[in-house]
């Protein structure tokens, strides 16, 4: 009664192409210079900038935003406190001289 009951799964097929693929055709050249083949094992770049940064560097990066997101904020709150404390000093201090 209270076990879920799940939908069974339908079987995959396989599917089997029919129809033979046409024979590929090169395109015609744009120009009629001679161009040299491209060679077969040209040297690849990696995908992206950031490709070769591991788990460890990551990581570290992290660690050290969170630290100085931290640090931020304690900086901001004590700026606010001593804005407060300026504040109520200078309130205490004017009423002080109307005396």
């Amino acid at each position: 009664m209270f076990r879920p009951k799940y939908p069974e799964a339908p079987t995959p097929s396989i599917v089997h192409p029919t129809a033979v693929p046409a024979a590929q055709h090169s395109p015609a050249p744009a120009c009629s210079c001679q161009h040299a083949p491209a060679p077969a094992s040209a040297p690849t770049r990696p995908a992206g900038a950031l490709s070769g940064l591991n788990a460890g560097t990551v990581g570290a990066v992290v660690t050290v935003g969170i630290v100085l997101t931290a640090l931020l904020a304690a900086v901001a709150v004590t700026a606010v406190s001593v804005a407060v404390a300026a504040v109520v000093m200078r309130s205490l201090l004017a009423s002080q001289r109307r005396r």
